[in-house]
């Protein structure tokens, strides 16, 4: 999507900064044309960052998931705040030593100083607390162990009105140029202010609210459905996730796949919950405009699932938007969705595309052919919302 005015982002990383808090506005701001530089301290281009999946697992505290590797794409000693429009800090343990770090602490306040755009969440906010830019009464919101240390600060703490439980919390808060978000819950509402921060302006070619189902299970691929899902949000759309045999507020398991060194095809790991939305008989097709099949391992448990089957069919029926990432093309063949349509493949989905009467493109992260929008994997969703947004008719302009 062109924009009149380029944007830059700068993502500070480290190891064992959240990977959801990490993931969604990287590929976000990237699929509208917002170029981001990846940086950390004592580290350059090539470089790789841990990442870390923070979710509640039964426990009291939430439990910490080594999960993949972020590949940082610029030099910290490069690094000029004027060349920015916005520092973004993750969540993640990484920020309790980068607190420590003088030159970190002195690039965070340089942005203070510019009156940049500066985007926290859950213990990244320890940052704003070490460059001493909350003092003043400063409105600051994130994971409640920190509210102490923000009063501390001299900041003020916000938090959102008839809370229970942090998965309760869609908001998040901005006080002049900081916003900053409890966590990963909160992203749709947050990555929405930051693209309004940023001047981004979306228009929609339909008279009404443009709205997608994601059809999900168990180790459905963690960023598959968590960047698309939260980067419709934030546009405006509305958004359900549903699966057969769960109903709403009842959790599915995801998956991250990293690609360890010497490994033929990467090793699968434990991610995030993802929250259903919606109970699958509350689903009517008539109400959606598209439906979106993420990747993972969730689509071998779909296409063994008559419901799902015919859902998807239904949708083809209608001559709906469909939309599959990765391994998600497995339901879409099932029912025929595929056939006579170039579908971007990766070299595990070549042959399944084939039987199904499509043509595998593997030379593109990301394929639309008419109403079929098609990614080759999760590392392709930059270009994925991009294509599905315009297939939604949504322009994003800066």
């Amino acid at each position: 999507m062109a924009s009149a005015v380029q944007k830059s982002a700068l993502l500070l990383c480290g190891d064992y900064m959240e990977a959801y808090e990490t993931i969604v506005p990287l590929y976000v701001l990237q699929s509208f044309g917002v170029s981001v530089h990846c940086v950390s301290p004592n580290r350059t281009a090539g470089d790789r960052c841990v990442m870390s999946a923070h979710d509640f697992l039964g426990l009291e505290l939430y439990t910490e998931l080594v999960v993949d590797q972020l590949t940082l794409n610029a030099n910290f000693d490069d690094i000029t705040p004027e060349n920015y429009d916005v520092i973004i800090i993750p969540g993640g343990r990484f920020t309790e030593l980068l607190s420590a770090d003088e030159k970190c602490v002195d690039l965070v306040a340089r942005f203070a100083e510019s009156k940049k755009l500066i985007f926290t969440s859950c213990h990244s906010q320890v940052m704003l607390m070490a460059a001493g830019i909350l003092a003043g009464g400063v409105k600051c919101t994130a994971f409640e162990s920190i509210k102490p240390l923000i009063e501390l600060s001299g900041g003020e703490w916000w938090q959102q009105p008839g809370i229970q439980s942090m998965f309760e919390i869609t908001d998040c808060v901005k006080d002049g140029n900081f916003v900053s978000m409890v966590g990963w819950p909160t992203l749709g509402h947050g990555i929405k202010v930051l693209l309004e921060s940023l001047g981004a302006k979306v228009s929609s070619l339909k008279k009404n609210q443009a709205s997608v189902l994601f059809l999900i299970g168990d180790y459905v691929e963690d960023y598959g459905i968590n960047v698309p899902f939260r980067a419709l949000q934030a546009l405006g759309c509305k958004v359900d996730a549903v699966t057969p045999n769960k109903k709403k507020g009842e959790v599915c398991a995801t998956a991250v796949y990293d690609l360890e060194e010497g490994r033929q095809i990467p090793a699968e790991k434990r991610g995030h919950n993802f929250f259903v939305t919606a109970s699958w008989d509350d689903i009517c097709v008539d109400d959606y405009d598209c439906v979106v099949v993420p990747g993972g391992r969730s689509p071998e448990l779909l296409v063994m699932n008559e419901k799902a089957v015919a859902l998807v069919k239904k949708f083809a029926e209608k001559d709906k938007v469909f939309a599959a990432i990765g391994q998600g093309k497995l339901l879409l063949a099932a029912t025929g969705v595929l056939k006579g349509k170039r579908c971007a493949s990766g070299k595990g989905m070549k042959v399944m595309v084939k039987v199904a009467g499509g043509e595998a493109v593997m030379e593109k992260g990301c394929v639309t052919d008419g109403k079929l929008v098609t990614a080759a994997s999760a590392t392709d969703l930059p270009a994925f919302l991009s294509d599905l947004s315009t297939a939604l008719g949504l322009t994003v302009m800066f």
